[in-house]
């Protein structure tokens, strides 16, 4: 079931999305070739608590982290550890953080020093897949409308959009209805309405949409090893239009 905010809600959120730019920002301004991303998580954590904020990833269907972070080939749900980031990598951060009651979820990939062509277009396609998805989002778009613009934009530039995850809805809950596609034909799916708020999280491959999830439960990877950006913001759609909450 899709849950409708009230404007008292989306005020709580918008709060919370407040935070999650912050501690973006942090996180963008720590990672370092080097360090382990068990280091990473724990400043990132800090962050986070600094703020009053809680990290509901942490014993989420008995995730063991409070983030993910995904380096090069992993797709998703990377379980902080002492890998160590090094230079030429790019690494997904993906954040959902928890705040009077209401919680928000983005994620970024950032290129850790200098990093090949293929990774630093990959990085800058995945983010332009958000923005040509948000387009033209208002009261009564069809879902299916958000993931064409994602595959579309994708293909276009020689990658692929995954398709065994998906965004979702958000609010009390980390993952509430409805499903947000990032492929699709224009015209299906459930139709937009005031007070949604969901998450539009294109992931992208260099190469296959093809994915393999890894034996500890959690982490995805590209099938064929090619590498794989993701840039995630939550969203609301409101009495005056779509508001990225985390951006």
């Amino acid at each position: 079931m899709i849950t409708i905010k009230n404007k008292a809600e989306l005020a709580i959120m918008r709060e919370c999305g407040d935070i999650m730019k912050s501690v973006l920002k942090y996180a963008e301004s720590v990672i370092r070739p080097g360090m382990t991303t068990l280091e990473l998580n724990d400043l990132i954590t800090d962050c986070i608590k600094s703020y009053g904020a809680t990290t509901p990833c942490l014993g989420y269907s008995g995730y063991p982290a409070e983030t993910c972070i995904s380096v090069d080939d992993m797709v998703v749900h990377g379980i902080p550890s002492n890998e160590v980031i090094r230079e030429g990598q790019i690494v997904s951060i993906d954040l959902v953080i928890g705040y009077k009651g209401f919680m928000t979820d983005a994620a970024r990939t950032f290129m850790v020093g200098k990093v090949s062509e293929e990774k630093e277009k990959l990085v800058k396609v995945t983010e332009e897949c958000f923005f040509k998805a948000v387009e033209n989002l208002m009261e009564g778009t069809p879902i299916g409308n958000i993931g064409y613009a994602v595959q579309t934009h994708a293909e276009s530039n020689g990658f692929s959009s995954v398709r065994a995850l998906t965004g979702h809805g958000i609010g009390k809950n980390m993952h509430e209805d409805p499903s947000v596609p990032n492929y699709g034909r224009k015209g299906t799916g459930v139709r937009l309405r005031k007070g949604m708020t969901f998450c539009i999280e294109p992931m992208i491959n260099a190469g296959s949409y093809d994915v393999k999830f890894m034996g500890d439960g959690w982490g995805v990877k590209t099938k064929d090893g090619k590498p794989s950006a993701h840039y995630e913001n939550t969203v609301a759609l409101t009495e005056d239009g779509l508001e990225i909450l985390t951006l």
